[in-house]
């Protein structure tokens, strides 16, 4: 099996350093027989999704350049939140790749209990899309109690203009520029009208 590495640190300028990682991940990849592919290392915050090794390695996964992705944690992988995380795991399993974490062994896509992990995951991924939800919609109430007014504004226009204007044989599109308003403002305006 060809196994790929991922170690992220936040910052090398700190004394950081993400060798530790490397070095027991490899060891582990050599006691299951599994030949190291590739290494990616990110010296980047793990809420950041444009880390460059983590994209190139997306990139390699995507072309099942590798079978296993090897990280010390999930939090090495990503810090990006539940959701996010798991979307990125199920972005490795729809490439046929399998990912294991090393410090945390109930993550293993590769053994026996994957499909329960993945659906444990996808359970607390709900729970998170739930609480975002709730918080959406109490964050919506509290500006509507501040007097806050929701969406889009709404565009003002004459619709006898309109009407006057297309009975003139403006196109549509004609008189959505001259109005300074989308064309398909103009065609639900002349729809509700009848024109």
């Amino acid at each position: 099996m060809r196994v790929s590495i991922y170690g992220r640190c936040s910052t090398k300028d700190r004394g950081q350093d993400v060798e530790n990682q490397l070095v027991q991940l490899r060891a582990f990849a050599a006691t299951q027989g599994w030949t190291v592919w590739k290494e990616y290392v990110d010296y980047e915050s793990g809420a950041r999704e444009d880390r460059p090794q983590f994209q190139a390695m997306f990139q390699d996964a995507s072309k099942r350049s590798f079978d296993v992705l090897l990280f010390w944690s999930l939090d090495r992988l990503s810090r990006q939140g539940v959701l996010e995380t798991l979307q990125h795991l199920q972005h490795l399993t729809s490439y046929g790749v399998a990912y294991r974490s090393f410090s945390e062994q109930y993550l293993d896509s590769c053994g026996i209990f994957k499909d329960a992990v993945i659906g444990i995951l996808a359970v607390v991924a709900k729970q998170e899309r739930v609480r975002i939800s709730e918080r959406t919609i109490a964050g919506l109430a509290t500006a509507r109690a501040r007097g806050t007014v929701l969406g889009r504004p709404r565009v003002r226009f004459d619709v006898a203009e309109v009407k006057l204007l297309r009975g003139g044989g403006a196109s549509i599109s004609a008189i959505a520029k001259q109005l300074g308003v989308s064309v398909g403002t103009i065609h639900a305006a002349c729809k509700s009208c009848g024109i």
